[in-house]
């Protein structure tokens, strides 16, 4: 099970009825989770490319109705949020089989989008999660040119929990409260909150907390009335607006600049 030890709180701005346009993109409402927590909203893109099976398994699960009322068991300032266990405790799962670890991925390189290039290593965003990935030369040995990469635990990134088997993820899901890089490699990245970081910090602190917050309902985005779908829009990672914003962290930042100190912005049509 996933054991103790940034995108920093989303801005969410509340914007005129207009299409995206320049620096900003709208979600997939078919990759689109919201959670209605006992502290307000969630909002998570979810990211097949990195996990198709995970995700995969997220969505059923929501549908089935699984996820609501479930509590968020086991909380660590400063770490993590788990919860999605059928018995609201470690160790519990659902009645789908267990899935192979998806640590990593490939992905053709024009969906990513780089923002550091190292001799070792390259670091980015696909849609509003973050990455690291081979380096630019070993990716030019590759035989089908595609971009091998992981998931970067940064703040608001969703994963799958699971036990010392790598290939025991099933139902468990969990948010990072603050940055563990750590855990790059042992754990399936699923996706990254966009909307609500700062309700994912608000969830009661236990292992398990005494008054524990729950998941009231979990829902796709998809498969919400029009009428009561969040439109929501992020900040285009690809955009040459973030890629100047990324340009003056990290001359501000130096050496010490991190991937997990860009935050996307957010907005609710």
């Amino acid at each position: 099970m996933l054991r103790t030890t940034g995108l920093a709180a989303a801005a969410i701005l509340l914007a005129a009825a207009a299409p995206a346009s320049g620096g900003w993109r709208a979600l997939d409402p078919e990759n689109t989770l919201v959670i209605d927590t006992t502290k307000g909203r969630i909002v998570v893109e979810l990211r097949p490319d990195f996990a198709p099976k995970g995700v995969e398994r997220i969505k059923l699960l929501a549908r089935e109705g699984v996820y609501d009322g479930l509590l968020f068991h086991r909380v660590i300032d400063g770490f993590v949020d788990q919860t999605g266990n059928p018995d609201n405790h470690d160790g519990g799962a659902s009645t789908h089989p267990d899935l192979p670890p998806e640590f990593t991925f490939r992905i053709p390189p024009e969906t990513a989008a780089i923002v550091v290039e190292r001799s070792d290593a390259r670091e980015g965003f696909v849609g509003a999660t973050p990455f690291q990935a081979v380096s630019a030369a070993e990716q030019a040995r590759a035989s089908d040119g595609r971009l091998r990469g992981w998931g970067a635990y940064c703040a608001g990134v969703m994963g799958m929990g699971r036990q010392a088997d790598p290939g025991s993820a099933n139902s468990e899901i969990f948010f990072m409260r603050e940055p563990a890089r750590r855990l790059d490699h042992d754990y399936t990245v699923t996706g990254r909150v966009v909307v609500g970081l700062e309700v994912a910090r608000a969830v009661a602190i236990g292992e398990p907390p005494v008054a524990a917050d729950r998941m009231i309902r979990v829902r796709v985005a998809a498969d919400l009335p029009e009428a009561e779908r969040p439109v929501v829009e992020v900040e285009d990672e690809k955009s040459a607006g973030f890629r100047s914003k990324v340009a003056a962290q990290k001359q501000a930042k130096g050496p010490a600049f991190s991937i997990c100190d860009v935050e996307l912005r957010s907005r609710i049509r």
